[in-house]
């Protein structure tokens, strides 16, 4: 059962959890870690300010799911880029990279929802606009014309963009949490790494087309039949329905099921199901019960070699050799 709060009362108990934190004072503090509140979950977001860069860290997880339902938003300014390495947070799903740049409309009353079912491990970086380095991303974006002429004509441009986290972005991530370092040196390695991030984000745009959504909107009902089809993938993993049987149990022909689940997820099925084995093989061997060849068969591979490619072609490293903390980040 999720817990339902408002903004103004999700935000008091952060406040209250921290009360030295001085929450939204970024221009005094250069670092800070503030604990989740002990009703929420457990754990902490850590949030260091560099040269024109505000770096987030979250690693926490939720006690039980938490609904926010925000109140109407004007319009405001983002300049944002995040990586979601584990769990389902304010939309945004495990795997998944996003940017979000320029002015925000106006927003109506929404509810947001952050799911328990996995740890939340989380990278955001929130640029100035005034800076150099975000000057040198607006003027990236800029030259892409292909996302600038989604840009209404007479508005202010806005852009959100939500991707994958390809096996480059995965290593500096990595690299970013194991920091070595200490002092000035650890804020000159971890401003190199938010560059290298930001740089790999921009490549990504300029190598893929904006997602054009399909002009036909799925009904609530086929929104629920596809919520259905990633219950089944996810409950299946070792031994997932083809596409036709997949349509089949959820009572949609295969061409809705494939355009409805591509509208709904950002991928397709298969490529769904592909990254739900390797998060779920990562987060197995992290818990050290498992051996590689248990992880393969338990994620749907018979062959422990094209396990391992697939693995490594994901995360950039082999499964054997995978780890090195508690979960493997840090």
């Amino acid at each position: 059962m999720a817990i339902t709060l408002s903004s103004t009362d999700y935000d008091e108990l952060w406040q209250a959890a921290n009360p030295h934190q001085g929450r939204r004072d970024r221009e005094n503090l250069t670092e800070t870690r503030e604990i989740v509140p002990p009703r929420l979950g457990q754990g902490y977001v850590q949030q260091i300010q560099l040269r024109g860069i505000y770096l987030s860290l979250f690693d926490y997880h939720l006690h039980e799911d938490v609904c926010l339902i925000t109140a109407a938003a004007d319009v405001s300014d983002s300049y944002e880029v995040g990586f979601n390495l584990s769990g389902n947070r304010s939309g945004k799903r495990t795997g998944e990279n996003f940017l979000e740049w320029g002015t925000r409309p106006v927003e109506p009353p929404r509810r947001q929802l952050d799911y328990a079912n996995d740890p939340i491990l989380k990278v955001d970086l929130h640029l100035d606009p005034n800076y150099e380095i975000g000057q040198l991303l607006a003027q990236g974006i800029a030259n892409l014309s292909q996302w600038c002429d989604q840009a209404d004509a007479g508005s202010a441009p806005w852009l959100s963009d939500i991707n994958v986290i390809t096996p480059a972005m995965r290593l500096v991530l990595e690299q970013l949490w194991r920091c070595p370092f200490q002092g000035q040196i650890r804020r000159i390695f971890l401003e190199a790494k938010c560059l290298e991030l930001i740089a790999l984000k921009l490549e990504q745009l300029s190598t893929e087309s904006p997602q054009i959504s399909d002009p036909r909107p799925l009904s609530a009902d086929d929104r629920d039949r596809i919520y259905a089809a990633q219950k089944i993938l996810i409950d299946q993993l070792d031994d997932p329905p083809t596409l036709l049987e997949l349509a089949r149990q959820v009572n949609l022909n295969d061409y809705k099921l494939k355009v409805g689940f591509k509208q709904v997820f950002g991928t397709t099925v298969f490529g769904y199901l592909h990254q739900h084995r390797m998060e779920t093989a990562r987060h197995l061997l992290h818990s050290r019960r498992l051996n590689v060849k248990e992880v393969a068969q338990a994620v749907g591979y018979a062959n422990q070699s094209r396990f391992a490619a697939a693995f490594r072609k994901q995360f950039g490293v082999n499964p054997k050799a995978y780890g090195g903390g508690k979960d493997g980040w840090r």
